[in-house]
């Protein structure tokens, strides 16, 4: 009776060993994802920088021909979101642990 009940438990036991390489798959995959997607989170960053900066200059433009005031403070707002678009760029990747230069 003893050998009956301890022989099915010896077939199923791990034997102290367990086996991570199907996470460590999971993890190396996840991992791939992630920086291709912060990739292109950061050019649709830089694409819509682009645009916003075009858009900032023809509204400064035409705000100086006209004579409209408030040209100080949209150069001022131009030249901000320049700087945190490229601030954006520097720790966005570095949250990650990247440097993408």
């Amino acid at each position: 009776m003893l050998i009956v009940c301890l022989v099915p438990s010896a077939l199923f036991a791990k034997c102290g060993s367990v086996n991570y390489s199907l996470g460590a798959d999971a993890l190396a995959s996840m991992h791939d994802y992630v920086v291709t997607m912060m990739l292109y989170v950061l050019y649709l960053c830089y694409a819509i920088a682009t645009v916003v900066g075009i858009i900032g200059a023809l509204q400064i433009t035409i705000k100086m021909q006209i004579g409209e005031d408030g040209v100080k403070k949209a150069v001022l707002m131009l030249f901000g979101a320049i700087l945190f678009i490229i601030g954006a760029s520097i720790v966005f990747p570095a949250f990650f642990g990247y440097r993408i230069w």
